[in-house]
């Protein structure tokens, strides 16, 4: 049963730094004015453009911290 549970903890961990890092990366694009960039009376696409930087951004930034700490956890082995 411990490989289950260890399982789904990494899976919940994984969910939770995704969304983590999607909203601190959307929180950040609001520094941002990329209205500018785009023709007038385009709100849907602003922010559709918005949401798919978030993700895109998020989900890296979330896979290098997860990957950064499941190697770490390996390094014991190591010696």
């Amino acid at each position: 049963m411990e490989l289950y549970e260890a399982v789904g903890q990494e899976a919940l961990m994984g969910i939770v730094s995704h969304l983590f890092f999607i909203a601190i990366t959307f929180y950040a694009l609001q520094a941002f004015m990329l209205e500018k960039l785009f023709k007038k009376n385009k709100v849907f696409q602003i922010q559709l453009i918005y949401i798919l930087l978030s993700i895109a951004i998020g989900t890296a930034v979330s896979n290098f911290f997860l990957q950064i700490s499941s190697w770490s956890g390996k390094l014991p082995y190591l010696f």
